[in-house]
């Protein structure tokens, strides 16, 4: 009997270059945040289109996707993010050169097509890269990666605040530099031994394997990789529906949609108008993109600890729970103009908690429900519904926020994610611990 050991130094490094990916997504996602103030004054935006510019990122994710999930499936997993990683490259500098209005709106578009792109391929490569018993931790790295994204860029923001009325176009224009660190970094990455496997390079893959892990390790988990992949034909979205998978695919999404109309996207991306309602000035309200973005750090360490050792489940419930009660707070206050500094604090405990649960462990729970022999359409799906929910959710907050109030959209944010958290409970099975391979025998419908 060999034992199965792993080289860790390896997997740690392979799953952080390509989980750069989510340091482009936590860019593009913080960027507009800080951003905003000038855009205003730059291209005289009103709420409709305030909400459509912040958004025009998410429609390019959702094209991203469905372009990555195809591309991934005939050409490997590395392939898909060397496009990505360019395609970003290219939209910073556009967007930083954008004389008007609809320029700006299409380069952030071809943006949001590198971050979709990136954001299915990164947890997607990074769970078929890991070992079972680290493969939480490892794609809760692509969260980390997000979230450093979006500190080290408001901070970046914050810097650059006082340079002048085209200060936006240097914050957009540095994106250039972590997309062709990210290019260069793919170029050292190995393909996917579960991709390479369903291609029929079963050498390959089984050299990439024997460098993960030990050759039992190896030998191990080539044998239930083939065995998942008996009986397939092409992968279809049509093979997605199939009833024998719907469950799990359902999950997938109603998590995925979860995630953003949870509503704490609102918070990260308009945090200037959250606090200029309570009559902070502009400095102020670029340090608390600051505070935000050290919290949201702290606390996605804290995940990666914990999500494989108390596991999925228990982390989505406290989550969805917590941001319930803290959104009906957060509401009052705002309702009765309450200080920058009491408003502040609740900010920071939402996402406190946003950060330990639905952040990293609705990606890791996506990269691990689906079935091998469908995992990139489905997906590609789930994806596909969470940035169409997010951009539901920052098209409709500023024309919320002028009808209700900047509160009253977060009366409604503590409603759904109540309906979250009775989901969860009814439906989301604890998956830490087990090989893809075991999670497919369990969730899918013999």
């Amino acid at each position: 009997m060999h034992t199965e050991t792993y080289n860790n130094n390896y997997i740690i490094g392979i799953s952080f270059i390509s989980a750069l990916g989510g340091y482009l997504f936590g860019f593009d996602f913080a960027v507009i945040s800080g951003a905003l103030p000038f855009l205003r004054t730059q291209f005289m935006l009103d709420a409709w289109w305030e909400g459509f510019l912040t958004g025009s990122l998410a429609l390019g994710c959702i094209a991203g996707s469905l372009i990555a999930g195809k591309l991934s499936d005939r050409y490997g997993r590395k392939p898909g993010l060397m496009l990505a990683a360019a395609i970003f490259a290219v939209s910073s500098i556009g967007i930083a050169l954008s004389q008007g209005l609809s320029l700006f709106v299409i380069m952030r578009f071809a943006a949001g097509i590198g971050v979709g792109m990136a954001s299915m391929l990164c947890p997607m490569y990074i769970a078929e890269v890991s070992p079972a018993k680290v493969r939480g931790r490892n794609v809760a790295i692509n969260q980390l990666t997000v979230v450093i994204g979006i500190l080290i860029t408001n901070l970046v923001n914050y810097l650059l605040a006082d340079t002048g009325p085209d200060a936006w176009r240097w914050m957009f224009g540095l994106g250039v530099v972590p997309s062709v660190v990210f290019f260069l970094g793919v170029f050292w990455l190995p393909e996917s031994p579960r991709w390479l496997l369903k291609d029929g390079q079963a050498e390959k893959a089984k050299a990439v394997l024997n460098k993960i892990g030990s050759p039992s390790f190896a030998d191990k988990t080539i044998g239930a990789i083939q065995l998942s992949l008996q009986g397939i034909k092409k992968e279809s979205y049509k093979a997605v529906f199939d009833k024998t998978v719907r469950p799990a695919v359902l999950i997938g999404i109603t998590l995925a949609v979860f995630q953003q109309f949870c509503g704490i996207n609102v918070v990260f991306n308009y945090t200037s108008t959250i606090f200029e309602s309570v009559g902070a000035d502009l400095d102020r309200q670029l340090f608390e993109t600051v505070a935000i973005g050290i919290v949201n750090l702290v606390f996605t360490l804290l995940a990666m600890r914990l999500v494989d050792r108390i596991g999925r489940r228990p982390l989505m419930l406290f989550g969805s729970l917590g941001l319930s009660v803290i959104y009906i707070i957060l509401a009052f206050m705002l309702h009765g103009k309450y200080s920058a500094t009491l408003i502040s604090i609740f900010v920071l405990l939402a996402i406190s908690t946003y950060a330990i649960s639905l952040a990293p462990v609705t990606w890791v729970l996506i990269s691990e429900i689906f079935p091998n022999k469908i995992r990139g359409a489905a997906s590609s799906v789930a994806i596909v519904s969470l940035w169409g929910a997010y951009f539901v959710l920052v098209f409709t907050f500023p024309i919320l926020a002028e009808w209700l109030g900047a509160y009253g959209p977060f009366y409604l944010y503590a409603g759904i994610c109540f309906l979250g958290f009775l989901f969860v409970l009814k439906k989301v099975k604890e998956t830490k611990g087990r090989t893809l391979e075991e999670l497919e025998d369990s969730l899918v419908r013999h």
